[in-house]
């Protein structure tokens, strides 16, 4: 695990400002949730810190490394996964493939993309391991076209998990997944909080309110406040700057 750092982050589109002049300090081990209503530029943030989206100024940290002309892959090297609010997922390949193909990334093995990955005992054992931790590995064999929206999900983060992080950005993991499904992935998530530093972004604030250590309130492209998710709550400049949107912060 390590910390993650940001600082003076900015990112515009002509005379937008997507993400003014953001800093935010993630502490090793923490589960630290960004909120704020739709095009507050969570998203963008994320993808600045993934390495997806060049930043036009400020700087992002791993520990004490500056990372922020880094590509992605470079950062996902150094323990830096991202679970994408949008899956991007082989749906002709099977739960297992997607997250072997993963696997291999990490680690440079001789897994063929069209081969049989059960020629690849140390690809399958820690594909399985990541499906396990991600809730999946009872659908393991089947193709990822016919997993569920929620079982997607978990696939996502699985591969995610594959690549060993040590930093982990999700990107709305519960985007679209409700009742139990929801239940069962938030408390797949408690069972991974404490063993890798964690940023999330997430609308249901249920999930963000049990899950978090601390909150931070992105309005405009700016963080209004960041506290513990009972000082969030009551905070009275977020409920004026965000429950416009949400009628309520549980």
């Amino acid at each position: 695990m390590t910390s993650l750092g940001v600082s003076n982050l900015c990112k515009s589109y002509g005379a937008l400002k997507v993400t003014d002049d953001v800093s935010l300090s993630v502490e090793s081990g923490e589960l630290h949730a960004i909120i704020g209503p739709n095009g507050a530029g969570k998203t963008t943030l994320i993808s600045q810190l993934s390495g997806q989206l060049n930043c036009d100024s400020g700087s992002v940290f791993i520990g004490d490394r500056d990372i922020s002309r880094l590509t992605m892959p470079q950062r996902v090297k150094l323990g830096l996964a991202r679970s994408f609010q949008i899956t991007s997922i082989l749906p002709g390949f099977t739960a297992l493939e997607n997250v072997a193909l993963a696997v291999q990334a990490r680690e440079g093995s001789s897994f063929r993309f069209f081969g049989n990955v059960a020629d690849e005992a140390p690809l399958n054992t820690a594909a399985m391991t990541a499906l396990r931790e991600a809730g999946l590995d009872h659908r393991a064999q089947v193709l990822a076209r016919s997993l569920s929206h929620g079982e997607h999900r978990r696939l996502e983060l699985a591969i995610a998990l594959a690549t060993q992080p040590k930093v982990l950005l999700l990107d709305e993991p519960l985007a679209g997944v409700g009742g139990e499904d929801a239940e069962s992935f938030v408390e797949n998530l408690q069972k991974l909080k404490g063993r890798f530093t964690m940023v999330l972004i997430e609308h249901d604030m249920e999930a963000v309110f049990a899950l978090a250590d601390r909150v931070s309130v992105l309005v405009y492209g700016r963080i209004i406040a960041t506290g513990t998710p009972e000082a969030i709550r009551n905070d009275p400049e977020v409920r004026a700057a965000y429950l416009g949107e949400e009628e309520e912060l549980v």
